[in-house]
């Protein structure tokens, strides 16, 4: 009882914390920052890696994305950055993919650990700010859709897995997940989109359907892929911020990993609509 209660109360002050954060655009960026560097921390930890030059990178590549139209006084030659910053982060996740099926852990040698801290991690949180200003004035709704569809994903597949699940998802990486839980979630995410789509008046019900789709599989294999990180590194949690819940990271696995595809999709619905 005492732990549920600790996992719950945990839990809430996270929810909060981003719920008023979001509203406004300079907390969000703040907070993500800080959030940023306590992910990097934790994911340096997994990956045995001492240097502190992710730090660096992070700081350099959040201030120059989060600050490129206030320190220049325009806009000129942020498409073309952030075009390759996506495209970048985009093909390292893809072989963080093809190393969840094609290996029993995953290469982690000097310049692969740099790559991972750079286009996974610390581009993830760039394309979470980016998110929020799609529409180039800030409006966090589809940035608050997104996160609802993983909270939806992840407790319909809990709940469906625990209750109904029977064929094993990825054993050998994560036994407690079910191919029944994944479409669990996956399905109430898909039946989310549609509240989202009404309630916030963003995009229409076919994007948030397609952003739900993309949301529930990418955001899973970011759940993956984190758990064969901890797997290697030999430890249940990333870290111990969060009480009953283990690290930050452990939260954001899947926003982390489904931001830069996110960012994609509406790239693309920008270009075509």
């Amino acid at each position: 009882m005492k732990e549920t209660f600790v996992r719950s109360l945990s839990g809430l002050i996270y929810v909060t914390l981003l719920l008023i954060c979001i509203c406004f655009e300079q907390t969000l960026i703040a907070l993500f920052f800080v959030f940023g560097l306590i992910c990097i921390g934790e994911f340096k930890k997994l990956i045995q890696l001492k240097s502190n030059i992710p730090y660096l990178i992070f700081v350099l590549l959040y201030a120059v994305f989060g600050y490129w139209q206030a320190v220049l006084n325009t806009n000129k030659g942020l498409n073309e950055a952030t075009q390759i910053l996506m495209v970048l982060s985009i093909f390292v996740n893809l072989f963080l993919i093809k190393d969840l099926f094609s290996g029993k852990t995953i290469p982690l040698f000097s310049t692969k650990r740099f790559l991972l801290t750079t286009f996974y991690l610390s581009s993830a949180f760039v394309f979470l700010i980016l998110i929020a200003n799609y529409f180039e004035n800030y409006n966090p709704n589809i940035l608050l859709g997104s996160f609802i569809l993983v909270w939806v994903n992840d407790s319909f597949a809990y709940l469906v897995g625990k209750n109904f699940g029977k064929q094993k998802l990825f054993e050998i990486i994560s036994p407690k997940k079910t191919v029944e839980g994944f479409l669990g979630g996956l399905f109430f995410s898909c039946v989310a989109s549609y509240f989202i789509a009404t309630f916030t008046a963003t995009l229409t019900f076919t994007s948030w359907l397609i952003l739900s789709i993309i949301v529930s599989v990418f955001g899973t294999l970011g759940d993956l892929i984190e758990s064969k990180f901890k797997r290697q590194a030999k430890v249940k949690d990333s870290g111990v911020i969060m009480p009953g819940h283990g690290g930050l990271m452990d939260r954001l696995d899947s926003i982390i990993f489904a931001a830069p595809f996110i960012y994609l999709f509406l790239r693309i619905l920008n270009y075509v609509s």
